[in-house]
């Protein structure tokens, strides 16, 4: 039997809806409106997460149990569970969009776990709410693959994230324009099982200050301090001033982190970033194949290009901008929020140091080694480089001088390698010549770059596969390929295929490259 022990603070603690049910409305002066899910068919348990399962007190019998698929697809409750869409707005594509909430999302309450922490869980394509405006509340199969796969995979990189429980399809299709283009087709539904100790957002912050609705906005901040960042002391402007100069702090570091791993979100809108510097909403993400700093995985944004991967640590920036400002009425004087913009700052470059040692292998970042690594952005950019398998066989070098044969199956055209060659070797040798200088035993050093330059990264095309398999019927791809995220970072004897770079057969297929917010 099914057992969880919950503590629903966001729905005990702050104003709800008045009105109940999924009719769409605006809603004033709350922060959530009560909404029950949508049961679906005929739930099928497709693939979950064995870790989260076991932080929430979950063992396997439990989760294979027809009662576990029930419940996270919607069709039953446990008793505690309390479930709710919660009401925020937020900035897209650098506008102002209003009221926009959980339009899918539906929360279940939050769960205390033996150790003592809180997780709240979130079903996500569980039915229609007061946010859905025109859409149905549902989520496609591929999306669902992709978000549930990703939210693991980040979490084994090392990067702060919201995680997923579980992956259960629904038995009913949904209808879907995937492109765009008029030509809307009935594909598999699913619903993903979200799970964060927070799922707050800047837009939940917006979206009070936008309407004046100054109490409810300090009563948010208040509620937020006091059960997310419960290790802040004090009281009035100088507690709130620490709590959003930790919020910068968090954010910067999650950035570093994108970064580093070549992850790149494709929709940085205000309501997508978290106020605990998770990664949040995985929708038409991609990691970076060939190092391209103004590559978007996002169709949308294809044009112009606002939310690509060299651009994210400066969008950051902005969405906290807009977060001080829904934020400047509870403050007397702007300076502390400026303060916390600058501690933003502050983060991300101290972050960025520690993202080139460690991605070089050094003790310590100097101001020569920033230079060193901007060059070799540089080379990899022109050369149509692959960024993950670089950095990899570059962990790997031992003490004999280096050639470019290492790095072979990096390259994606064999007439720019020949070309850039011998910029390459020159700067192979400034690199060698730091190293030398740094001093570190070379086993030192790889395992340095080693814990910092994963394997493997859940690239486009291979959660792509995973995904055409499922919708044949077969979820073993989706089992398979978490397998391999778990150890992202470790030689893995029989999956090196899952550590090659992007074929030419994915360089423009649907799902394998860009990807539009269809879902």
């Amino acid at each position: 039997m099914l057992r969880l022990d919950f503590d629903n603070a966001f729905v005990r603690e702050l104003p709800a809806d008045p009105e109940q049910g999924p009719g769409v409305r605006q809603v004033q002066g709350a922060l959530y409106s009560r909404v029950q899910p949508t049961p679906v068919a005929a739930p099928r348990l497709l693939a979950y997460s064995a870790e989260m399962a076991a932080r929430l007190g979950l063992d396997e019998a439990a989760v294979r149990s027809p009662e576990f698929a029930q419940v996270f697809a919607g069709n039953a409750l446990l008793p505690g569970m309390q479930p709710f869409a919660s009401n925020y707005g937020g900035h897209q594509f650098g506008h102002w969009a209003g009221q926009l909430g959980d339009g899918r999302a539906i929360g279940l309450g939050e769960v205390i776990n033996a150790a003592g922490e809180r997780w709240e869980l979130q079903l996500k394509g569980a039915g229609p709410t007061p946010y859905s405006r025109t859409a149905d509340g549902r989520a496609v199969l591929r999306s669902s693959v992709r978000e549930f796969l990703c939210s693991e995979a980040m979490h084994h990189l090392g990067v702060p994230t919201t995680r997923a429980l579980s992956l259960i399809g629904t038995g009913e299709d949904v209808v879907r324009d995937m492109f765009y283009d008029g030509h809307p087709k009935a594909e598999p539904g699913a619903v993903v099982c979200r799970v964060a100790p927070s799922f707050l957002r800047f837009g939940h912050f917006e979206l009070p200050a936008s309407r004046g609705d100054i109490e409810l906005l300090r009563q948010l901040v208040d509620f937020c301090i006091r059960r997310d960042y419960p290790q802040l002391a004090g009281s009035g402007e100088a507690l709130h001033a620490a709590w959003f100069a930790q919020v910068c702090e968090r954010t910067a570091v999650t950035m570093a982190h994108w970064m580093r791993v070549g992850f790149v979100h494709g929709v940085m809108n205000t309501d997508n970033l978290s106020i605990l510097g998770l990664t949040i909403d995985y929708g038409p993400y991609g990691w970076v194949d060939n190092y391209d700093p103004d590559w978007t995985p996002n169709t949308t944004d294809a044009g112009g290009r606002r939310y690509r991967y060299g651009a994210q640590p400066q969008v950051a920036y902005w969405n906290l901008s807009r977060l001080a400002g829904a934020l400047s009425p509870l403050f007397a004087d702007v300076a502390p929020l400026q303060d916390g913009l600058r501690r933003y700052v502050e983060a991300w470059n101290a972050a960025e140091r520690d993202t080139v040692a460690r991605k070089l292998g050094l003790r310590e970042c100097r101001d020569e080694d920033l230079a060193l690594m901007d060059d070799l952005r540089g080379l990899l950019h022109r050369a149509e480089v692959d960024m993950t398998l670089w950095f990899r066989a570059l962990s790997d070098l031992d003490d004999a001088a280096p050639d470019l044969q290492a790095f072979a199956e990096a390259f994606y055209d064999e007439h720019k390698r020949a070309a850039s060659e011998p910029e390459f070797l020159a700067w192979l040798s400034r690199y060698r010549a730091r190293l030398a200088a740094d001093a570190a035993p070379t086993a030192e050093r790889q395992a340095r770059m080693r814990a910092a330059n994963p394997r493997y990264v859940l690239r486009n095309y291979l959660a792509q596969q995973a995904i055409d398999r499922a919708e044949q019927g077969d979820a073993a791809g989706i089992t398979d390929l978490l397998e391999v995220m778990r150890r992202p970072y470790e030689d893995q004897p029989g999956r090196e295929a899952y550590a090659q770079r992007r074929p030419d057969w994915a360089r423009d297929r649907a799902g394998c490259s860009m990807l539009s917010c269809s879902s």
